[in-house]
């Protein structure tokens, strides 16, 4: 399936599969700003507004458990059209929702269809370039999706705020189609399907369960899916903190989101620079040990009420670029041991982090107070979690190999 492409080609694929893996980070960042004015819209408490970004996680990790036996048996695009299909249609839903219920249940399946972008994506990437090509277009898409963070509550708040939330949807379902259309002109087929492959529960569930007995990638799926949690409390809370306590409008909410996402994209550019000299471990020992230091400084804060805007911000600056630091290097090591059932790995621990995530913005929705001490509180749960898991096994090897990370990162 290798081919040699020139670097107009060559460009013109990065771009399109970037924009299909930016199709969940701007679906689930684009929409915050919109959020108490959807409150007041739909006559409910921002609480439940909140539940529609749950709703979107749940969706997302069972919608990658799902399409990886699905490319692998249909091919690369079907499923992926009918994916972003599926995407279109439920978006539409969510801009016409008359109620909450309805938001909800309408964000559930538009996570469904979202998530095949992302999953086809790294798919095509593996079956069309070259070994020494993956980790360069990984790399890429990883970028492209760090940035997403930045611009989507930007350009968000300034919708909502021209118009109203109902356009934000309608603005995610137009653009998705153009990638539609992007994809049917720009991207090569990858994989042809593979009739053989099972699309039985119990030979897909053995392939993952296989992957569970890992000690290796339990532990540090877990440690990483947990504290990679925290900024799922901070997105779940954020507007209503900001926008509400503390009377942000929702350009200046959209500028503040971009400055604290930055926090998480510059630090997963610092970590390319330490694992010249340190070990993967040793970047999470550290990391953890500080996110959990200042997960301390920032629940105390908010509980003694220390806090004004600009420290609060300072702090969850600090607090959150950790989360750049564990993110890469528990990943990496989680993926190491596999150069078999790699791609139920990648769909396992993508799927796990969701669902923990998911899990994390309910409970901090069910606690939704006139404060910030639930959004502090999470955060904080979140880092003392990972810190505890890693701790607990220290007998987990804390080095890769060279040809592990060409493998992990090719999965």
């Amino acid at each position: 399936m290798e081919k040699k492409y020139s670097k107009k080609e060559y460009f013109k694929i990065i771009l399109v599969l970037g924009a299909l893996c930016t199709i969940s980070p701007f679906s689930i960042d684009m929409y915050l700003p919109g959020f108490p004015e959807m409150a007041v819209a739909l006559n409910t408490p921002i609480s439940n507004i909140q539940l529609s970004l749950t709703a979107y996680l749940v969706g997302i990790a069972i919608g990658q458990l799902f399409y990886g036996p699905l490319l692998d048996k249909y091919g690369r695009k079907k499923p992926l059209y009918a994916g972003l299909a599926i995407y279109i249609l439920a978006s539409i839903g969510c801009a016409m929702s008359q109620s909450v219920e309805n938001l909800i249940f309408m964000r559930f399946l538009q996570a469904i269809g979202g998530c095949a972008g992302m999953v086809s994506a790294q798919a095509i990437v593996r079956d069309i370039f070259p070994v020494e090509k993956i980790a360069q277009a990984m790399s890429l898409l990883v970028l492209v999706i760090a940035v997403s963070p930045m611009i989507a509550p930007t350009l968000g708040g300034f919708v909502t705020a021209a118009y109203d939330w109902h356009w934000v949807f309608i603005i995610l379902a137009a653009l998705t189609a153009i990638i539609w259309i992007a994809t049917v002109i720009v991207l090569p087929a990858g994989a042809l399907p593979d009739k053989e492959v099972s699309l039985k529960p119990k030979k897909v569930w053995k392939s993952y369960i296989k992957v569970l007995q890992n000690r290796q990638f339990l532990v540090y799926m877990l440690a990483g899916g947990i504290a990679g949690a925290a900024p799922f409390a901070y997105i779940a809370s954020s507007a209503d903190v900001f926008m509400n306590i503390y009377g942000l409008t929702e350009h200046q909410f959209g500028w503040l989101f971009a400055i604290l996402a930055f926090a998480m994209i510059g630090s997963t550019q610092l970590n390319h620079i330490l694992l010249r000299k340190y070990t993967s471990q040793q970047i999470i020992n550290f990391s953890l040990h500080y996110q959990s230091i200042t997960a301390l400084c920032l629940i105390l804060g908010v509980y003694f009420n220390i806090f004004n805007l600009y420290s609060l911000i300072g702090t969850m600056f600090i607090f959150l670029t950790a989360h750049g630091l564990n993110g890469p290097n528990t990943t990496a090591l989680a993926m190491a041991p596999f150069s078999k059932n790699a791609g139920s790995a990648s769909a396992m621990l993508g799927s796990m982090r969701m669902a923990i995530g998911s899990i994390v913005t309910a409970i901090v929705s069910l606690f939704h107070a006139s404060s910030a001490f639930p959004m502090a509180a999470g955060m904080a749960i979140c880092a003392f979690g990972g810190f505890i898991i890693l701790k607990t096994d220290q007998h987990i090897p804390g080095t890769i190999s060279r040809k592990q990370k060409s493998e992990a990162f090719a999965s």
